[in-house]
C-alpha cells in the first residue's frame, strides 16, 4: 500500500504539471495564432504592393515581375500573386502562372461584400484583397509560412524538454517537501512506541501545538488521558473486587475451621451456620451487583427496549424493597400528574431501569437513621424528573466527584454502613444508557439524587 509521503509526492507533481501542461498549451496556442496572424500580414503587405505596381504605375511587364519578386527581403516560400477579374471572370496576372489553378479553387469563395478575406489551405495561407477602382478585381496573395513553422516547431521542443526536466525536478522537491512536511510524524511514532501500560503517564511531545499534527497530538494525548483512566479504573477494579471476596471468603472459611476443631453442640452449629448464611448472601448480593455492572457496561447497546411507565415502575420497586426490608419506610409523591399517559413512559431497558431505582431508593433508606426515604415524581416539556432524598449523614464535599466509580465508599460511611460501593456505578451506566442525567447535592439535614429521563413524548 502506498504510503503518505509517495502520495504526497505523487499528488504534487501532477498537480503541477497539469498546470505547466495548461500554460505551456496556452503559450504554444496563442503562439501560433501570432505567427499566423504576422504571415497574413506579409501576405497583405504584397497584395497591397502589387496593387500599388499595376494599379497605379501601370506596369505589367517583366520589369513589375522583377520588382515584386525583390520587393521582400524574406522572400516566401511557394509564394504566388495573382489578380483576378470578378465581371469577366478571368485571371489577369499571376507571378506563377502554372501554378494559376491553385488560386481558381478559391475564386467561388470571394464574398463581393467583403474588403479582405483570409484563407487557409492545408500549409498554405490565402489573402484575397478586393479593389474597387473601376472594375471589380481581386488580388490574391498565397504562400507558406515556413520561418513561422520551423518556429513552432522549435518552440514545442523547448516546451517538451522543459515538461520534463520540471517533471523530474517537481519529483525530486515533493519528495523532499513530502519528507519535511512529515518528518514530526516519524517523531511522532517513535515516541508512541515507546509508550507501554509501565508508563502509560507519558505523553507525546510536539513543539508547534496550534498546526494541524498539533492539533492531532493534543487529540492523541486526550485519549492517553482516557487510556490511563482506564487502566487505573480496571486496577483499582480488580484490587477492589480482591478485596471484596477477600474478606467474606476469609471469614467464612475461618469459622469453617473453627467449627471443626472440636465437636460442639447444636447451638453454636446454628449460628455458625447463619453467619455462613449472612457472609454468603454478601457474595450472592456482591456478584449480583458485580453482574449488572458488566451487563450495563459491556451489553448496553444490544440490551432489548420497550415502553416503561416509570411511575408503576417505582410502586413495584416500593412493594419489592419493603418486603425485603421490613424497617424501611417509602414515602411516594406524585407533582403535576399529567393527562397524556405518553408523558409517564421512557423507552428503556425496564430491568435496568428498575435496578437503577432499586439501588438509589435502598441507598436512600440505608444511610437514614429513620430508614425513610421520600421519593417525588414529575413530568415537564418531555422530561421525567425522579428526585430521591433522605435525612441522614451528609457526603463531603471532596467525595461527591467520586462517588459513581466502582468500589468508591467514602470514609464517613465505610465502618458503620455494610456495602460494596459498586450500586452507584450501576446506576451512572444505566443513566448513560438511557441517554439521562443524574446529579447529586448533600447538605447537613438531607441529600436528594435528581434523575432525568426523557419520556416517549420527547421521541
Amino acid at each position: 500500500m502506498i504510503n503518505i509521503r509517495t502520495r504526497l509526492t505523487y499528488q504534487f507533481v501532477l498537480l503541477v504539471t497539469l498546470i505547466l501542461l495548461f500554460f505551456s498549451l496556452g503559450v504554444f496556442f496563442f503562439s501560433k495564432l501570432y505567427l499566423e496572424k504576422r504571415f497574413f500580414k506579409r501576405l497583405q503587405d504584397r497584395a497591397i504592393t502589387t496593387t500599388t505596381l499595376l494599379f497605379d504605375l501601370k506596369q505589367t511587364d517583366s520589369t513589375v515581375l522583377r520588382v515584386i519578386d525583390t520587393d521582400s527581403k524574406e522572400p516566401l516560400l511557394n509564394e504566388n500573386i495573382s489578380v483576378y477579374n470578378q465581371t469577366s471572370k478571368q485571371v489577369l496576372f499571376s507571378t506563377n502562372p502554372a501554378n494559376a489553378q491553385f488560386h481558381e479553387q478559391f475564386i467561388p469563395l470571394l464574398d463581393s461584400t467583403a474588403q479582405t478575406l483570409f484563407l487557409k489551405k492545408n500549409e498554405y495561407q490565402i489573402v484575397a484583397i478586393h479593389l474597387n477602382r473601376g472594375n471589380s478585381n481581386w488580388v490574391i496573395v498565397s504562400g507558406i509560412d515556413k520561418a513561422g513553422d520551423e518556429a513552432l516547431n522549435d518552440l514545442k521542443k523547448i516546451l517538451v524538454i522543459m515538461i520534463l526536466a520540471a517533471i523530474l525536478l517537481l519529483g525530486v522537491s515533493g519528495w523532499v517537501f513530502a519528507d519535511r512536511a512529515l518528518a514530526p510524524m516519524s517523531g511522532i511514532i517513535q515516541q508512541v512506541n515507546t509508550i507501554f501500560p509501565a508508563n502509560v503517564g507519558r505523553r507525546v511531545e510536539h513543539p508547534n501545538r496550534s498546526d494541524e499534527i498539533g492539533l492531532l497530538v493534543d487529540t492523541f494525548n486526550q485519549l492517553l488521558d482516557r487510556i490511563e483512566q482506564a487502566l487505573m479504573t480496571q486496577k483499582m477494579f480488580i484490587a477492589n473486587v480482591s478485596h471484596e471476596l477477600k474478606n467474606p471468603l476469609t471469614k467464612i472459611n475461618s469459622q469453617i475451621d473453627v467449627a471443626l476443631i472440636q465437636q460442639r453442640n447444636p447451638e453454636v452449629y446454628e449460628r455458625t451456620l447463619r453467619s455462613l448464611q449472612e457472609d454468603t448472601r454478601s457474595l450472592a448480593q456482591l456478584t449480583s451487583t458485580l453482574l449488572d455492572l458488566a451487563n450495563t457496561t459491556t451489553q448496553g447497546n444490544t440490551l432489548p427496549v420497550e415502553p416503561v411507565r416509570l411511575d408503576e415502575l417505582i410502586w413495584e420497586t416500593k412493594t419489592q424493597l419493603q418486603s425485603w426490608h421490613d424497617d424501611y419506610t417509602i414515602q411516594l409523591t406524585f407533582t403535576d400528574f399529567p393527562d397524556d399517559e405518553d408523558a409517564l413512559i421512557t423507552v428503556g431497558n425496564r430491568a435496568s431501569l428498575q435496578v437503577m431505582l432499586m439501588n438509589l431508593i435502598d441507598n436512600a433508606c440505608k444511610f437514614a437513621p429513620t430508614k425513610t426515604a421520600v421519593v417525588d415524581f414529575r413530568t415537564q416539556a418531555g422530561t421525567i424528573t425522579i428526585s430521591i432524598y433522605n435525612e441522614g449523614p451528609q457526603i463531603p464535599e471532596a467525595d461527591l466527584p467520586f462517588i459513581f466509580q466502582p468500589f468508591f465508599r467514602g470514609n464517613a460511611t465505610a465502618q458503620s454502613i455494610n456495602g460494596h460501593g459498586v450500586g452507584l456505578a450501576v446506576v451512572a451506566q444505566v443513566i448513560q444508557l438511557h441517554h439521562g442525567d443524574i446529579s447529586v447535592r448533600s447538605t447537613p439535614r438531607r441529600t436528594l439524587f435528581t434523575l432525568s429521563l426523557p419520556s416517549a413524548v420527547s421521541f
